[in-house]
């Protein structure tokens, strides 16, 4: 009998926004793997830090973080022959995913993998859009509103199609399109209804109106919110000094 293969999602970064059956399966996994930048340490790992155990067999699933394209399938395909190798043992084995798992979750590319030869469980996570909503004081879209989630490295044509076509919108993967983007959302008059929202869920979190942000910059862990619906929603975003982010 083969071992479970799970994707927890592990949210936007605070430990108490774990689900507690994401929370009890991690306690009682043998096997945990994450992905892990090549140098510094695994945000995934690090949020669940305290729930882990040292009798716990893990696997870091070393992703380079380069602007440039690396040999991503390469990586996976290592990753999913080592977990293989432990569910085939009966192991359990716990994936942890930063946000949700099927949501631009990394997880995902080992359940293409995996999920067709083994048992296979999703646990869904907090989505950093709806932590940036919640922690923006700001409902993100009702009744007939479409929300859109845009990735940041679109191009500006297409970008603003899918802004003009929405009511609520998400732009997600900011980072170093920030400048761009920004400019895109002022061409079209809409500063004044996008709020910034930066390491959402942490204690460094940032939350400011987009146009009180002066930096050309932003950390992979932004997003950027805009609501044009029908609702009339209080537009008033939280005040603050303008964000330097160096």
């Amino acid at each position: 009998m083969t071992g479970t293969l799970y994707g927890l999602g592990v949210g936007p970064g605070d430990p108490e926004l774990l689900t507690l059956k994401a929370h009890r399966i991690l306690k009682e996994a043998p096997v945990v793997a994450y992905p892990a930048p090549d140098s510094g340490e695994s945000f995934a790992r690090a949020i669940v830090a305290e729930t882990l155990s040292p009798f716990q067999h893990e696997i870091p699933i070393v992703v380079p973080m380069r602007t440039q394209r690396f040999p991503a399938a390469e990586i996976y395909d290592e990753a999913a022959s080592e977990i293989a190798s432990h569910l085939d043992k009966g192991h359990d084995v716990a994936v942890l995913c930063e946000g949700d798992p099927f949501f631009y979750g990394s997880f995902m590319y080992l359940f293409e993998r995996l999920g067709g030869d083994y048992p296979t469980e999703i646990v869904p996570g907090v989505s950093s859009v709806m932590a940036s909503a919640a922690a923006l004081r700001r409902p993100i879209a009702a009744r007939n509103d479409v929300l859109t989630v845009i990735p940041g490295p679109l191009p500006d044509a297409e970008m603003e199609a899918r802004i003009g076509a929405a009511d609520a919108v998400a732009i997600m993967k900011v980072g170093r399109h920030f400048a761009r983007i920004r400019s895109v959302i002022g061409r079209m008059g809409l500063l004044a209804d996008a709020g910034y929202c930066e390491r959402v869920s942490l204690p460094e979190e940032k939350i400011l109106p987009l146009e009180s942000v002066t930096a050309d910059t932003a950390p992979y862990f932004s997003m950027i919110l805009i609501y044009k619906g029908a609702e009339d929603w209080i537009r008033a975003l939280p005040a603050g000094k303008p964000l330097d982010v160096r």
